[in-house]
């Protein structure tokens, strides 16, 4: 399975390589409109079938968000002219932009913000840290309470969309000497649900969400509880087609539902802020009370579709195999460490 998926790596970094390279050669020639979406098809159409090339869970999962969500929003924005992608980017960059999780900066990052990447290394490391105990701890999953596993899930997901998409930023920013926007922004401390998803909660979505969906039907039915509401539902029908990845069956519906009240209670939120004399809660309850809210609402809608068909198990079993592969690997590393020191005293 491992040498399988990684010819499918190359296969899929191949097309998307010289996908790119087209849309970035029509996009210098065709202007924004309908020459340019006419010409962005083919590549539309086959973006969502890449992934399904991975037999592996976790591959197939990270390309279908990277190809199939984050990139193919990118390109339709291109198509109508605005950002995050410019055909005078380089090509490096136009790649990285257009198929993954990166938004650049306007401007230079200050001491500040260097400092605070430094921080992320460290957070990283802890990070990494803590999903390996969770991993190490679904050995015990059978005897563990149902929603103790589900908070474990969830503490999962968070863990590696972080750790993925760090990593994805902080590659592009290696080898190709970019600044990027963090992804995520201390979720746990969300005081609402529009916090939490608007302005904390994988920022990569609400990038491409806003100008895609929410501007356009605000501007276009005047309201702004519209473009919200267009906004979770559209994030509600990609997690379907995340799911359909991660389980290789049809969608259930659910994922949409979860995204549906959310939206409503996004619009029931921002209606009541408008009342400045209306009693709210205050930050130290606000805070336990979004994440409840997200957590009883996931363990209810969010995760059944996963859990349902066993892709947890699934899931549990590659994280394993990928734990005894590094430790494996750090003992073969360790013993060539002290044969060559040993041969040289």
């Amino acid at each position: 399975m491992v040498g399988g998926d990684l010819r499918s790596l190359a296969v899929v970094s191949a097309a998307v390589a010289a996908a790119m390279c087209y849309i970035r050669f029509a996009a210098r020639r065709l202007r924004p409109g309908l020459p340019r979406l006419a010409a962005f098809l083919p590549v539309l159409a086959v973006l969502p079938l890449l992934p399904l090339t991975f037999r592996a869970l976790h591959p197939r999962a990270i390309s279908g968000f990277f190809l199939t969500w984050l990139a193919e929003f990118k390109l339709l924005l291109l198509a109508a002219g605005q950002g995050p992608l410019h055909p005078s980017l380089p090509l490096p960059a136009f790649v990285a932009v257009a198929s993954g999780p990166v938004r650049l900066r306007a401007e230079k990052p200050d001491k500040a913000q260097t400092s605070s990447s430094n921080l992320g290394l460290v957070s990283s490391a802890v990070m990494a840290a803590l999903l390996a105990v969770i991993v190490s701890l679904y050995r015990y999953e059978e005897r563990m309470n149902q929603y103790v596993l589900l908070t474990l899930y969830a503490f999962h997901i968070y863990l590696a969309l972080e750790l993925v998409l760090a990593s994805a930023a902080a590659a592009a920013r290696a080898l190709l000497g970019m600044d990027l926007e963090p992804q995520f922004d201390r979720p746990y401390l969300s005081e609402s649900l529009r916090d939490f998803w608007g302005r904390r909660w994988n920022l990569s979505v609400p990038a491409v969400l806003r100008p895609c969906v929410y501007r356009p039907v605000r501007a276009r039915l005047g309201s702004a509880a519209a473009g919200v509401l267009a906004t979770f539902l559209v994030s509600g029908l990609m997690h379907e087609l995340m799911f359909s990845y991660i389980t290789l069956r049809p969608p259930t519906g659910e994922a949409t539902a979860f995204f549906a009240l959310h939206g409503a209670c996004a619009v029931a939120e921002a209606w009541w802020a408008r009342h400045e004399a209306w009693w709210r809660p205050p930050r130290w309850a606000a805070t336990p009370l979004a994440l409840a809210f997200v957590a009883v609402t996931g363990f209810w809608l969010f995760f059944p579709p996963i859990t349902r068909p066993g892709a947890d198990k699934v899931a549990i079993a590659e994280c394993e195999a990928a734990g005894a592969f590094l430790r494996d690997a750090g003992v073969w590393a360790t013993g060539s460490v002290r044969s060559v020191w040993a041969g040289r005293s």
